[in-house]
């Protein structure tokens, strides 16, 4: 009796299975990238006398390489930062021209004008934290939506929400370009009540 041969597996498909589960992965598979702090830089202007800033105006935030926060020179814990940040911005201790009538601080004259010229600066050590560094960044943001929150509900109650929320919905792709129009001069003007104007400056070099 003659002795039997294995049967062969058929694997000419096998070529067209393995594309297509190719094809499949590569369009339903999500890449992740990363991605930075949203910043927007200010065009470039041309400006013969840059103008004089007063050192009341300066917010001076710096985070050193052992990760501690120091605010105008003293030790800050983190929780407190955004709080100092409000106050700084908010204080309105400018007189006649330069008077805040929306301000609602305590009017230090040690303290920023006006909000317009209320400038944070911060600087960090080369050996900082990353961690450390975008918590600092996320609470000085959170400073100046926090003013902006205010305003935003003073200056425009019937919308029935924040700054935030309203800003989140312009830059929603499904918002509509009607209401997109109509959302716009609002967050302007409120943007233009508190700038934001967060000043970065080159770290320093650990010893």
């Amino acid at each position: 009796m003659p002795r039997r041969g294995a049967p062969e597996v058929n694997a000419g498909s096998m070529a067209d299975i393995a594309f297509l589960l190719l094809i499949f992965f590569l369009v339903t598979t999500t890449i992740e990238t990363d991605s930075g702090i949203n910043r927007k830089l200010p065009p470039m202007e041309e400006v013969e006398d840059p103008p004089i800033i007063r050192e009341r105006n300066i917010f001076t935030v710096l985070i050193n390489k052992y990760n501690q926060l120091l605010v105008e020179e003293e030790l800050v814990d983190l929780k407190d930062l955004r709080a100092s940040a409000i106050a700084f911005l908010d204080n309105g201790g400018g007189q006649n021209e330069e008077a805040c009538d929306y301000c609602q601080g305590e009017k230090d004259p040690a303290s920023s004008d006006n909000p317009q010229k209320a400038i944070i600066s911060l600087k960090n050590d080369r050996e900082t934290s990353y961690k450390v560094y975008i918590a600092v960044q996320n609470e000085l943001v959170a400073a100046y939506n926090t003013l902006r929150d205010r305003e935003f509900q003073r200056l425009y109650p019937m919308e029935q929400m924040t700054f935030t929320e309203a800003n989140k919905r312009y830059s929603d792709p499904r918002t509509s370009p009607e209401d997109k129009e109509a959302l716009k001069p609002k967050l302007d003007e409120v943007k233009n009540l508190f700038p934001q104007k967060l000043s970065e400056a080159e770290p320093n070099k650990s010893s």
